[in-house]
């Protein structure tokens, strides 16, 4: 049976439709250009026809010297001293680096430690394993050192924060982690006289 000419016309009207969403489909598709991730370049250690020595990336001039980065420093980036796990900070802790060690603490160490150190944070309340506390023997006679290099190389089930903490706040939070420890295990005797006074007062 033949199509009569409404039919046609129709056929006609779908065909130019089509035809339509094609080309504006093409022209979508002409506007998603690659350049961004295709881009003319040598990542490190590609070979380089245009060099003469074949590498892609150049030697540094003659004589450059690395400003920070060279990570001399061997107790502020490693927590050792002559390779010995060290109980002594790199710097002076003053009350603004307690502060930040505190903020940073309660940002990354909390929601397993606590606040407080004893190892009842929040994601602990909801299944995770505990760790231990701060307080018990162990881990107030560990040093300074030690603490700062779990947190740069992770142990156990705590992963290594070197890549989202700096070293400096490292200590910083390990200062605070002494702090803590403080707190809970201080005497009255450790508390400057003028301020003891006033605490013996207030517990009368």
């Amino acid at each position: 049976m033949k199509p009569n000419y409404k039919q046609r016309e129709s056929f006609s009207g779908a065909t130019r439709a089509l035809c339509v969403g094609v080309a504006l489909y093409a022209v979508v598709l002409a506007g998603c250009r690659q350049d961004m991730h295709l881009q003319p370049k040598y990542v490190p250690e590609d070979p380089s026809a245009f060099f003469a020595d074949g590498r892609s990336e150049r030697q540094p001039v003659t004589g450059t010297v690395a400003r920070g980065h060279l990570r001399t420093d061997e107790l502020l980036y490693t927590g050792r001293a002559n390779g010995v796990v060290a109980d002594l900070f790199p710097f002076p802790i003053t009350a603004v680096d307690l502060n930040r060690g505190r903020e940073r603490y309660n940002i990354y160490c909390s929601p397993c430690h606590d606040y407080t150190g004893s190892g009842n944070g929040m994601i602990v309340q909801r299944g995770f394993p505990s760790p231990p506390s701060f307080h018990i023997d162990r881990l107030r006679q560990a040093s300074a050192g030690h603490f700062f290099d779990v947190m740069t190389n992770g142990f156990g089930l705590m992963y290594s924060y070197a890549s989202r903490v700096s070293p400096e706040d490292r200590w910083r939070i390990a200062a605070y982690i002494r702090a803590l420890q403080l707190s809970q295990h201080g005497q009255t005797g450790d508390v400057p006289e003028p301020q003891g006074r006033t605490l013996l007062g207030q517990s009368r």
